[in-house]
């Protein structure tokens, strides 16, 4: 790149006329101490970025607080020195003090950079004036918000407002291999008390931001990159106190204890890649899943939160999936990275008294390279390796054997994406692979052998990114025993087996059930056209997966068999009234049919939405669901009818600069077979002081309906419904938890977090009945001829027997008892101290307490002291780390 230089009224902010503003860095000759202050002699001699323009509350008009940003350099680090006035002085500046990249308020100086200059790429840093730091990216359209690297930062308080200094080693930072640079930059400054919302280089609430929008910042001399390397050892060392599933079992005990130790490498491979590999990782996670019951036929999504996958993760992500308003749909997931590690799938086929199951695959290796290669192309590589794991057990005669339940699995995922036309077309391309190694013909027959996906994705923006036009396209395939491949095509996803099924084909792609098909093909994609600036906007899209797609063994898939549309049309209103400071609102539809045109879903809804002048934010919006066929309700019979419902939902929330946060969104749905449900809650964050929160959530549900799937079972006396029973009943649901955590923060780098949630669910499950035929919205209740109870000896309900066709010469069926009363209390307790840039200590204690019972009631006092009375299971974890780098 040439050399940059601009000159001082640009450098001011000439952005104020429309101009792209530009600010020149200076050479570091004098040390600087990060100690905030800015009283060193550079910070008084390089030019400032001024003439901030704000974006919030009065977009458009100039700044009401000064801010002045300066930046320097030398051989080794950027520097960054901003001063932010404020007319009260030292009162009028609100510091928040929490854990890093966890402040939820106060003000701050957030600084974004494109160094690759592409008008793609974000590197934030932010800091606050209690020194807080919060930092994400690396160079990508997406910033990574795991991204933590190792730079110092001081903030000071004084009688002007406040100032902030920050030095980030250029081994931090990923760049071009120019001596001299001009990188993208854009300066955001928030002022909590006037709620003011400042930036750089401005651009309008209605209009599309981002890097191709930022300033410039030139005159960067860079030193040529040295292939540095980081290391991260750690050791664990763990004390579990848990009650045995199975108190008499050999290989159970109530206290265990365990240590490990390991390590994570970072090393840059090139001036742009770099590779990061561990060895014996601890994948332990630090904060618990939540506590669901799911009576679905779907997984439950739960989020990932182990270091090592978390990091970097924005790269591998494929496929943008946007929308204004949009109900029942999920994004093209064919990388899913909790599938490495996950608990064994297997279990023990023969007999057994007693099995030890683990919990997890154990890693043994994972290694990931990332970066850039020429003319921007941004490469992702990563590999995991886990073991074989076996189940332990003792039959009957005490002998003892293993049974292996998860084979020894190669997992690899890699990810493209070039930049194109200054950043206003993204192309992509991804690539999975899992390959398993078995010894145990059961579990052969049980999962795929292979799986392997293929995609591309792409981003294009015209007429200064107003118009965009964003979707993806991925094929799958996998392979293996006939048997894991008839399980696959009768699983929830897809019910291949369903009898009205259409003849569908398994040429290229696999849509008709088979028995002995040895692999499955499918597609999936998105596509999504949209006006997203401007007082009026519009989009439209569709999301589609064949009835062959299939990428679970990687990826995340809860269903495929369906090719999915909706249009928005919404108008924003951003000038601010005395009633509100913005409103907008929403109208449209959205359609669903299957591969064989049965029409699954559609919708029409509309949605309002506002802050007001006080800064509540309120909205809430209603969904008319019309009558339509449901392929997935029987979970393989055929298809039957669902009647019309309609859902109201409404959200509040306070405004969140206040001590006291409240926020609720309840909710109400009702159907025309008399189906209803309920849900509220209540949020509350108190901040006691600026370094102290706590928040609590009570929540409560109820869920009335007339449809819950019991069972299916062939019955040859069933002619019209294809010689099956498919039994429902009605189920009256209660479900209360409380979501309760408390963070306490004694500097930026020592903080105290704790988390607790008690749930109570209950299910009584009443009026069995069938659908009266296929395609029909009618129902068959059963009679007191048709169901008899079968009790205990303390005369509880423990199943049921049915005789659907009232002839005593034909076979009954029996089910048990579906009844249940489920409570749980799940929470941990972290100390977290970073003793030294990159190096950490944590003290870890997770508590669990469940139990269940074969009753349906739902009472609050008896619910909510069993949840406390239950014994608990301990877990306490101490974890040490310290980073080598250079």
């Amino acid at each position: 790149m040439a050399a940059f230089a601009a000159p001082a009224a640009a450098q001011n902010g000439a952005h104020a006329t429309g101009a792209t503003p530009r600010l020149a860095a200076v050479e570091r000759t004098t040390p600087i101490a990060i100690d905030g202050k800015l009283d060193e002699g550079v910070w008084q001699t390089a030019q400032p970025a001024t003439n901030f323009t704000q974006q919030d509350p009065n977009e458009g008009k100039p700044a009401t607080q000064p801010t002045e940003v300066r930046i320097a350099y030398d051989a080794e680090a950027l520097y960054i020195g901003a001063r932010m006035v404020d007319s009260l002085g030292a009162r009028g500046v609100h510091a928040q003090l929490s854990r890093r990249d966890q402040s939820t308020g106060g003000d701050y100086v957030q600084f974004v950079l494109d160094t690759y200059h592409d008008h793609t790429g974000r590197t934030v840093f932010t800091i606050n004036p209690s020194g807080v730091k919060s930092d994400a990216g690396q160079a990508s359209s997406y910033a990574d918000p795991s991204w933590d690297p190792v730079y110092t930062a001081a903030a000071h308080v004084d009688s002007a407002g406040w100032t902030a200094e920050l030095r980030v080693p250029f081994s931090q930072l990923r760049f071009p291999r120019d001596s001299v640079q001009t990188w993208g930059m854009q300066v955001w400054r928030y002022v909590e008390r006037l709620n003011e919302t400042d930036m750089w280089s401005f651009w309008g609430k209605n209009e599309t931001g981002g890097p191709s929008r930022f300033g410039h910042l030139g005159a960067l001399r860079t030193p040529p990159q040295r292939r540095s390397v980081e290391l991260l050892p750690y050791a664990v060392a763990r004390q579990s106190f848990v009650r045995p599933l199975q108190p008499e079992s050999p290989f159970e005990h109530t206290h265990e204890s365990s240590w490990r130790i390991g390590g994570d490498v970072k090393a840059l491979l090139t001036s742009t890649l770099t590779l990061d590999a561990t060895i014996n990782p601890d994948f332990g996670q630090v904060e618990v899943d939540p506590a669901v019951v799911n009576l679905s036929a779907y997984e439950t999504f739960f989020d990932e939160k182990r270091p090592f996958f978390v990091e970097g993760s924005g790269l591998f992500g494929f496929g943008d999936f946007n929308c204004h308003f949009c109900s029942n749909i999920s994004s093209m997931s064919p990388f899913y990275s909790r599938r490495i590690g996950r608990a064994p799938q297997g279990f023990v086929s023969q007999p057994a008294v007693f099995t030890h199951q683990p919990e997890s695959s154990t890693i043994l290796g994972a290694a990931k390279v990332s970066g850039r290669l020429g003319n921007g192309l941004q490469l992702g590589v990563m590999d995991a390796l886990t073991r074989s794991e076996r189940a332990l057990a003792q039959d009957e005669d005490g002998d003892r054997f293993t049974e292996q339940v998860e084979p020894p699995t190669n997992y690899f995922v890699g990810r493209v994406k070039q930049n194109l036309r200054g950043g206003n077309l993204t192309v992509g391309g991804i690539g999975t692979s899992v390959l398993r190694w078995f010894d145990n013909p059961s579990l052969e027959s049980l999962i795929p052998s292979r799986a392997e996906a293929a995609g591309v994705d792409w981003n294009l923006y015209w007429d200064k990114r107003a118009w965009s036009l964003i979707g993806n396209f991925v094929v799958s395939e996998v392979g293996g025993d006939s048997a894991s491949m008839l399980r696959l095509q009768r699983s929830s996803a897809r019910y291949f087996q369903r009898p009205d099924r259409g003849e569908g084909s398994n040429g290229l792609f696999t849509s008709r059930f088979e028995p002995g098909l040895t692999s499955l093909r499918g597609f999936g994609g998105y596509a999504r056209l949209a006006r997203d600036s401007g007082p009026w906007q519009f989009e439209t899209a569709v999301d589609y997966r064949s009835p062959g797609f299939e990428v679970n063994d990687l990826g995340f898939l809860p269903r495929a068999d369906y090719v999915w549309m909706n249009a928005n049309l919404l108008r924003v209103w951003n000038k601010p009234t005395r009633q509100y400071r913005n409103l907008v609102a929403i109208v449209g539809s959205q359609q669903q049919v299957n591969f064989d045109r049965d029409l699954t879903g559609r919708d029409f809804h509309a949605y309002l939405g506002s802050q007001l002048a006080n800064y509540w934010n309120v909205s809430s919006f209603v969904i008319w669901n019309t009558a339509l066929d449901d392929d997935r309700l029987t979970r393989g019979g055929p298809v039957v009818r669902r009647p019309s419902d309609v859902t109201y939902f409404l959200n509040v929330s306070t405004d969140s600069r206040k001590r006291v946060v409240l926020s609720t969104n309840p909710y109400y749905s009702t159907s025309t077979d008399g189906t209803h449900a309920f849900s509220g809650n209540l949020s509350v964050r108190v901040k006691p002081a600026s370094n102290v929160q706590f928040s609590v959530g009570p929540a409560y549900s109820v869920d009335h309906s007339r449809t819950q799937f019991i069972t299916r079972f062939a019955d040859s006396t069933a002619t019209n419904f294809y010689g099956q029973r498919v039994v429902f009943s009605d189920l009256v649901q209660h479900q209360l938890s409380m979501n309760t955590r408390l963070n306490w923060t004694f500097s930026p780098t020592l903080t105290l977090e704790l988390f607790a949630q008690p749930l109570v669910a209950s299910g009584s499950f009443d009026r069995y009945k069938e659908f009266a035929a296929p395609r029909s919205i009618r129902k068959t209740l059963y009679d007191a001829a048709q169901i008899t109870q079968v009790l205990d000896a303390e005369g509880r309900t423990v199943e049921y027997t049915l005789d659907p066709d009232r002839n005593p010469a034909t076979t009954n069926f029996t089910i048990p008892n579906p009844d249940f009363n489920f409570r749980s209390l799940r929470g941990n307790a972290v100390l977290r101290w970073e003793y030294r840039p990159g190096s950490t200590l944590f003290l870890v204690w997770q508590q669990q307490r469940s139990g269940t019972e074969p009753f349906g009631t739902f009472d609050f006092s008896r619910d909510t002291r069993a949840v406390f009375d239950a014994p608990p299971d301990n877990v306490f974890v101490v974890k040490l780390s310290y980073w080598f780098g250079r």
